[in-house]
């Protein structure tokens, strides 16, 4: 059952100004802008698409192995990865750099200036997926673009299935490297406006495109997600949260659902139930790795939700 997830780990320092950004940028001067905000307020949480993946599928009970690159400052995550029991074995040191990191300043109009280094994450085409053994499923997450790239192939190659989830990553490719990424994969997964960019790259619709795998997931935030399969159209309803407090990975949360319903043999339905009670869960705590239910704390959910056992 073990699931590879190819992707990204990063930390991210969160801050807070206690203002809005229009009252200090000067729409005339932008041109020479030169500000600074104060903020008071400051968290940094473990991420990454790849790390988040990882907490929530271990979540719910499964195997999940990570392959990233990292750098020299990695060692809070590395003692957070051994508590979880998430191994470390293919998560490759690239000396002299940083692990990957964002820097996330919001208003008090929840407008965002983020700033992002990818560090050691450049290096993940140096990592191969081909050498690792008992690999159930495969997932490639935003990554570096060239590791992503040989990843997809990797799987391929291997014949082993795998998720292309390139996220905020499909600007890095071009229209014919996106169709080769679809037709070595067995299933994508998208939110609503990456499934557009795709199809406006590739010039190909959905309908077109999930003729080559055997799922292409479309999430829409609170208005659900919709499952294409060749058998025709699913539409998962979103779970009702207690309360709305950090969209931060609420996909990647999503995307444990999907892949613990893979690897289990659930039907499309209930890996679609699940994976959106999961979102649900997520979005009720700040940060992308802060929710901790116990897997029986899950299923009670799924039962409320939807009727369904896992």
């Amino acid at each position: 059952m073990r699931t590879l997830i190819c992707g990204s780990l990063a930390f991210d320092s969160i801050m807070v100004f206690q203002d809005r950004f229009k009252n200090h940028i000067l729409p005339d001067k932008i041109h020479m802008l030169n500000v600074s905000f104060l903020v008071p307020e400051m968290r940094r949480e473990y991420g990454g698409c790849a790390g988040n993946i990882a907490y929530n599928l271990k979540l719910l009970g499964g195997e999940p192995l990570i392959m990233a690159t990292v750098g020299d400052d990695f060692s809070p995550y590395a003692k957070r990865l051994d508590a979880l029991e998430i191994p470390r074995e293919y998560i490759h040191h690239v000396a002299g750099t940083y692990t990957a990191q964002a820097f996330i300043t919001t208003d008090l109009d929840d407008n965002q200036i983020t700033a992002f280094h990818p560090g050691a994450m450049n290096y993940s085409h140096e990592n191969d997926v081909r050498q690792v053994p008992d690999v159930r499923l495969g997932v490639v997450a935003p990554d570096g673009r060239d590791g992503m790239l040989s990843h997809i192939r990797g799987f391929h190659e291997a014949g082993v299935p795998c998720i292309f989830d390139p996220g905020q990553g499909i600007p890095l490719f071009s229209g014919g490297e996106l169709l080769e990424c679809v037709h070595k994969s067995s299933y994508v997964i998208l939110n609503d406006y990456e499934a557009e960019l795709l199809q406006s790259r590739t010039g190909e619709d959905l309908a077109t495109l999930v003729r080559h795998v055997e799922a292409l997931i479309v999430t829409r935030g609170g208005e659900g997600s919709v499952i294409h399969t060749a058998s025709g159209q699913l539409d998962i309803p979103a779970v009702r949260p207690a309360a709305i407090i950090d969209p931060t990975g609420c996909g990647d949360a999503y995307r444990s659902g999907i892949l613990y319903g893979i690897t289990h043999e659930l039907d499309w339905e209930t890996s679609g139930q699940l994976a959106s009670v999961m979102g649900s869960i997520k979005i009720e705590h700040r940060g992308g790795q802060n929710h901790a239910p116990s897997r029986q704390e899950i299923a009670g959910r799924l039962k409320i939700a939807f009727g369904k056992t896992f």
